[in-house]
């Protein structure tokens, strides 16, 4: 005990902290709670139903779930990107993202098979013009991962010059094509109005994660590494690409056929976006690491014989 009591003393003091203060003050803590530590009663009260069709509450506390799961990823990704650490550490957080991917694939079931497809067609409809596109963290786990200039469509990327500067770059950006009419120069309320909230967030993580996002971390420790250290990080790498820019968005894609087009009648996104085109993940082709990928396998980026592209 004398020893465990010296090393809090010690901790403290490396802290510039005063031990004698901080162990009387320990007098008058009182013991912690399951509920009060995971904030139960706060986390219950945060689900508001526009409407009153009971599987609305389903959808809502799916969508808090997957949010959840996303900060999972956020939370290894500040790690994976902002801090050193050695190889075997860094691929095993690659593998826990991994992982929660595979949670957020697998609870699409809630979704796909849990709410009256009646109800779900009711309730959607007051809730114009949110939608999914506009979960930010979906979009800062991009950035994190990524170069910008591979978020921008191949069709586009001819527009870049040395001189592009990043505000302009997020102007052609894939998921612009949601809610902006290269035609009419318009954006939809959806886009304006998620564009309006976040897009100096964003573009501040595109600045900051320019030389540090996980595209670059990955290049700068390979080399480093003997080849079987090299082949696990790689393997970590492809295997997070495919489960997040593929699996996952055809999990997403068969759920929104469930609802909007499995009974004979193409409905519309909430969003008012082209859903089943812009969903698929060969036309969004989001992809990371395209380096690590063979020319044929990105040219079949999530299509395969069952599985083809809408046009």
């Amino acid at each position: 005990m004398e020893n465990i009591l010296q090393e809090i003393k010690d901790k403290l003091i490396a802290n510039g902290q005063d031990p004698e203060n901080y162990l009387r003050g320990l007098k008058h803590n009182r013991a912690i709670n399951y509920w009060e530590y995971v904030q139960v009663d706060t986390l219950l009260t945060l689900q508001n139903p526009r409407t009153d069709f009971k599987d609305e509450t389903i959808f809502i506390v799916y969508h808090q779930i997957t949010e959840l799961v996303l900060k999972l990823i956020r939370h290894e990704l500040d790690q994976l990107c902002l801090s050193d650490m050695e190889p075997n550490l860094f691929v095993e957080k690659l593998y826990r993202m991994v992982r929660y991917t595979d949670l957020l694939c697998s609870s699409f079931s809630i979704m796909n098979q849990g709410m009256s497809y009646e109800d779900y067609n009711q309730f959607r409809l007051s809730l114009s013009p949110a939608s999914g596109f506009q979960s930010a963290q979906f979009r800062f786990i991009e950035l994190m991962c990524t170069d910008v200039d591979l978020l921008i469509p191949a069709y586009l990327r001819n527009r870049l010059t040395p001189e592009t500067a990043i505000e302009e770059k997020f102007s052609l950006l894939y998921w612009q094509e949601a809610g902006f009419n290269r035609e009419t120069n318009k954006k939809n309320k959806t886009l304006s109005d998620f564009e309006q909230k976040y897009l100096p967030l964003f573009v501040q993580t595109a600045n900051t994660m320019k030389t540090h996002n996980l595209n670059n971390k990955y290049k700068t420790m390979l080399p480093q590494l003997d080849e079987k250290g090299q082949t696990a990080l790689i393997e970590a790498l492809r295997a997070f690409d495919k489960k997040y820019n593929i699996d996952w968005p055809m999990v997403h894609l068969e759920t929104a056929r469930t609802y909007l087009k499995s009974k004979g009648e193409t409905k519309t996104a909430t969003g008012g976006s082209h859903w089943e085109k812009y969903l698929h993940p060969a036309f969004q082709r989001r992809i990371y690491f395209p380096e690590l990928w063979s020319e044929t396998e990105l040219a079949n980026w999530g299509t395969s014989e069952t599985e083809k592209a809408p046009v």
